[in-house]
């Protein structure tokens, strides 16, 4: 069974609310967990003390069984002190697609064209 830690969504519509939680990576996402770590409410000002409240020893014994955190939430467990979130790069996907490639192209080859002449 593999473990997850994440975000479940509560509060009303265009209002959210999110509880911290254990649960199996198999159970939806709102559906059943097994512990719940603490409450993150993304609606309140980035400094307020209350944004975030979590358990960090849970957290860090949960992390020590081999639970994983999804993105996010590896994120605040970082602000917290708990973890250590590596950072992710993806220099491909930066680059422009197929199209926009030709024509940057066909821009410097027309560019490069009247410079020859």
């Amino acid at each position: 069974m593999s473990l997850k830690i994440r975000l479940s969504r509560a509060g009303a519509k265009k209002r959210p609310f999110y509880r911290v939680v254990v649960a199996d990576s198999r159970s939806p996402r709102d559906g059943r967990f097994i512990e719940r770590l603490g409450t993150f409410d993304p609606l309140k000002a980035k400094d307020a003390a209350d944004r975030l409240v979590l358990d960090a020893e849970k957290a860090q014994a949960w992390l020590a069984k081999g639970a994983t955190p999804t993105d996010r939430v590896a994120r605040l467990l970082e602000s917290v002190g708990v973890g250590k979130r590596e950072a992710r790069s993806n220099p491909e996907k930066a680059k422009p697609k197929k199209k926009a490639q030709e024509r940057l192209a066909a821009a410097a080859a027309k560019a490069a064209a009247p410079a020859a002449e």
